[in-house]
């Protein structure tokens, strides 16, 4: 994935308008290559979900949460495809956004009256793209699926034969043909024969398990050092000679340490320097992920975005549930092993110093533990609802949460981009 190293704080306007504090998911669609196209973006109010038939009052949440962050800050320079309503792009609210980067997604039943058609055709020869999502071939639709550049079909409410024809009929478009809410590699399989050329949804954090699949050695003396950081104080001299076995990990980890995140006034050149100038609690967090970054090596790098935003979040939100940081920063990160590694879980945690709470928490079990992990993924998937009852359930300051979330995300965007 793109990521740009640029050190603007996604979290600084909502530390300058915690007034009108904003929360914003970003979905990323795929292409064949496992590369980011573009991102989805949905946003929530803080407050409770936007209902489906406040469509106005979504929208123009949607733009203001756009301009407040900038479109290039949430999608990294790629294309940002932004729920709109007919409203909003036949009353020109969205030509506050940059045509460049930004995908109009209309739903599939917004009435094509002329002066919606109309509008399209304006806003491209403007420079911006259109998107048609929920897209199931009615005629109605057909018209503006016909000036669509997008068009999203959506894999658990069509079934095979129906997406067939609807590509088949597409084949005289312009448009992509993006499969979307794929969630299971069985899915992704279905979609690339079919002829989809993007995809949306989580089947890359799902990768089929090899059958008989043995973790390489390295990656083996990887978990024996996530097992040595967990002791407290950690063996510096045992520690130095288990990092200085792995060339790769050790050039990542002095990248990190000397990188941004990590502050450092003075360049280190060795593990044990590192070590005594960064202190434990820093060099935790930096050397796990300096191994995830190793271990994600073959899997597409959104995996590895995602990991960094939920081992940042889980640390930066533990004290308001009174967890330990460093268990939570821990658990955020190690959540996605296993799609990095294409080993199930329940493989994985055995090989792991792990709280048996924690790893309940991995094993998607109800304990104190999972909340934070439970919430951010809930957050990944645009569910508000679910996110807002976590918060409730469990006395969360929603904007504080979200306020960790904002943070998480910024730290994540210049970890990726050193790692």
């Amino acid at each position: 994935m793109a990521m740009h190293a640029k050190a603007a704080s996604v979290a600084e306007p909502v530390r300058n308008k915690a007034a009108e504090l904003r929360s914003v998911a970003r979905q990323p669609i795929l292409d064949l290559h496992s590369r980011v196209h573009g991102y989805e973006l949905l946003f929530w109010n803080g407050r409770r979900p936007m209902a489906s038939s406040d469509s106005e009052l979504a929208t123009r949440t949607m733009l203001d949460n756009t301009v407040i962050y900038g479109l290039e800050e949430l999608s990294h320079g790629l294309p940002a495809f932004v729920n709109c309503t007919a409203d909003s792009l036949t009353d020109e609210w969205v030509q506050v956004l940059p045509p460049r980067m930004t995908v109009l997604e209309l739903p599939s039943d917004s009435e094509a009256t002329p002066k919606l058609l109309s509008a399209c055709r304006k806003l491209k020869a403007n420079g911006f793209r259109l998107a048609l999502a929920n897209f199931d071939g009615e005629l109605d639709s057909r018209s503006l699926a016909a000036l669509a550049d997008y068009v999203k079909v959506d894999f658990a409410k069509v079934d095979s034969l129906a997406r067939r024809n609807l590509l088949r009929w597409l084949q005289d478009s312009p448009a992509c043909a993006v499969a979307q809410n794929v969630e299971t590699q069985q899915q992704y399989g279905e979609a690339c024969k079919e002829g989809f050329e993007l995809f949306q949804g989580y089947y890359f954090c799902r990768p089929e398990p090899l059958k008989s699949h043995k973790i390489p050695g390295n990656r083996l003396v990887h978990l024996e050092i996530l097992e040595d950081l967990q002791n407290d104080p950690v063996d510096l001299q045992r520690l130095s000679q288990l990092v200085s076995c792995d060339a790769s990990l050790t050039y990542r980890l002095l990248r990190l340490v000397n990188s941004p995140i990590c502050a450092m006034r003075q360049e280190v050149t060795s593990i044990q320097s590192a070590l005594m100038l960064v202190g434990e609690s820093t060099f935790r967090r930096i050397a796990i992920l300096a191994i995830a970054s190793d271990f994600n090596a073959d899997q597409p790098t959104e995996i590895l975005r995602m990991a960094f935003e939920r081992g940042r979040f889980c640390e930066l939100a533990a004290n308001l549930c009174g967890l330990v940081p460093s268990e939570q920063y821990l658990i955020g990160m190690v959540s996605l092993f296993p799609a990095m590694l294409r080993i199930l879980m329940e493989d994985l945690v055995r090989l792991l110093p792990l709280r048996e709470k924690a790893r309940d928490a991995l094993l998607g079990r109800e304990t104190l533990e999972s909340i934070l992990l439970h919430w951010i993924v809930c957050h990944e998937y645009g569910d508000w609802e679910a996110c807002d009852t976590i918060c409730r359930a469990n006395g969360l300051p929603i904007d504080q949460i979200m306020h960790c979330h904002a943070e998480a995300v910024e730290w994540a965007s210049m970890a990726l981009t050193t790692a």
